[in-house]
């Protein structure tokens, strides 16, 4: 016997502040029960010996080490540069104004 009952997709309509139409009703009640019964196939495979996971194969971090490495002087970061000033790279402003 179904679990999920035209009544109480209604309910759960009202709880939620849905209005459901009868179709509506109709639809939700076999698309639930599925649902329910579903969870309940899965709940019968699961064991103790059996570890709650959200992910079936275990994650790890990719990541390199952060580290400090060898970086660039100023001047060498500016040498293939178009046009610098102030130590910077300048550009062309694209606001339409110059700041």
């Amino acid at each position: 016997m179904s679990e999920i009952t035209p009544d109480l997709v209604r309910h759960l309509g009202v709880l939620a502040r849905i209005q459901l139409t009868d179709d509506e009703v109709t639809s939700l009640t076999g698309q639930l029960d599925a649902i329910v019964d579903n969870i309940a196939k899965v709940s019968e495979v699961a064991t103790p010996e059996v570890p709650a996971t959200s992910h079936p194969i275990a994650l790890s971090n990719v990541f390199r080490p952060d580290e400090v490495g060898q970086t660039l002087t100023l001047e060498q970061t500016l040498k293939n540069a178009p046009d610098a000033a102030d130590g910077r790279f300048r550009v062309t402003a694209i606001l339409g104004e110059e700041q």
